[in-house]
């Protein structure tokens, strides 16, 4: 006795299809959430060298950093000053000289604060 069967079912193209572009919407779905998720820090433009401790704001105006410079110059100045009645001799003379240049400093740097903000 012969019995028809039909031939099974052949591959449908659009569930291969399918099956392939759900698989890239997941991939697709996955780098976005990464992205917002996980972000990548974002490397400074100026980033400081290896080494360096101190660096200076950016975006500060000139009166700002002339006034900062001023008030640090004469904390060196009183410091080397009570360092230099410490001191005997050729030392001394040297820590005066160190004391007179930062002093002299402090005059350029006035002078240039009084230019930036004249009248003050």
């Amino acid at each position: 006795m012969f019995k028809i069967t039909p031939n099974p079912p052949e591959a449908d193209s659009t569930s291969t299809s399918a099956k392939s572009k759900a698989k890239q919407q997941d991939e697709i779905t996955q780098r976005v959430l990464d992205h917002y998720l996980l972000p990548k820090p974002d490397k400074p433009k100026d980033a400081p060298k290896p080494g360096q401790l101190f660096t200076v704001v950016k975006g500060l105006d000139n009166e700002c950093l002339l006034a900062n410079l001023t008030e640090t110059l004469a904390s060196a100045d009183a410091m080397v000053n009570d360092l230099a009645f410490d001191l005997d001799g050729a030392r001394r003379h040297v820590a005066l000289g160190i004391q007179q240049l930062i002093e002299l400093s402090s005059l350029l740097a006035n002078r240039v604060l009084d230019n930036v903000e004249p009248g003050r």
